[in-house]
Parts: C-alpha cells; sequence; structure tokens
C-alpha cells in the first residue's frame, strides 16, 4: 500500500494559514497578559490570606500557594476548593488559569513572592511528599 503524495497547496493558501497562525499566536499573546494581569492580583490577594490568618480556608490557600511554587513537592488535592469560599476558589482559579499560560511563576508577580512563599511554607509546617 503506498503513501498518497500530500497535495501542493497554493501561494494563496499557505499565506493564509501563516496568517492565521500569526493571528491565533497574537491571540494567545493576549490572553496571556490578561491572565498573568488577573492573577497578580489574585495571588495577591491569596497570599495575604495565607500570611494572616490562621483558619481552614488559610490552611487550604497556604497548600495551593505552595504548590504554585513547587508541584512537584506541594502537590495541591483539588477537592480542597470545594471547602472554600466563593472569592478565594475564583481567585485560585485566576491563578490556575495564568499557570496555564505559564509567561511567568506566579510568585514572581508579587513583591518579595519567592521569599514570602518559603516563609509561608515554614509557618505551615507545609512538608514536601
Amino acid at each position: 500500500m503506498s503513501t498518497p503524495m500530500p497535495e501542493k497547496r497554493s501561494e494563496a493558501e499557505v499565506a493564509a494559514f501563516f496568517a492565521k497562525l500569526h493571528a491565533d499566536q497574537e491571540e494567545w499573546q493576549r490572553r496571556a497578559a490578561v491572565a498573568q494581569a488577573q492573577a497578580a492580583q489574585a495571588y495577591a490577594r491569596l497570599l495575604k490570606i495565607a500570611e494572616t490568618s490562621d483558619t481552614g480556608q488559610a490552611s487550604s490557600v497556604a497548600l495551593f500557594l505552595a504548590a504554585t511554587y513547587n508541584g512537584r513537592s506541594y502537590p495541591y488535592d483539588l477537592y480542597e476548593m470545594r471547602s472554600l469560599d466563593v472569592a478565594i476558589g475564583d481567585d485560585i482559579l485566576l491563578c490556575m488559569d495564568a499557570l496555564r499560560w505559564a509567561k511567568e511563576d506566579l510568585f514572581n508577580l508579587v513583591p518579595d513572592g519567592k521569599s514570602r512563599i518559603q516563609a509561608m511554607i515554614e509557618i505551615w509546617k507545609i512538608k514536601v511528599t
């Protein structure tokens, strides 16, 4: 059985393909920028909760933030979100969208993010798994 030869594309078809590819890439860049801007604000709110509260919700937020810092060492059970207030869950979802577009580590979106996350992991005694 022989493989059919691919069809030869016209210049117009090739140009249309690359124009669509370019438009798609611009849209992805736009979506990434929007997701990152929203996540920066959401991440700051979540970090403040983990730094200043000692409730069960704050514990779950701390676990999520640790996972955004190093998901292999600090995995996050998504079912934790079921116990969270809507606003906190919404902030986590905004952060997850930014993680999907992955232009920057989330902890880099807030002032002193890396050191604050490391301190939060220590305060909450989150163990590496």
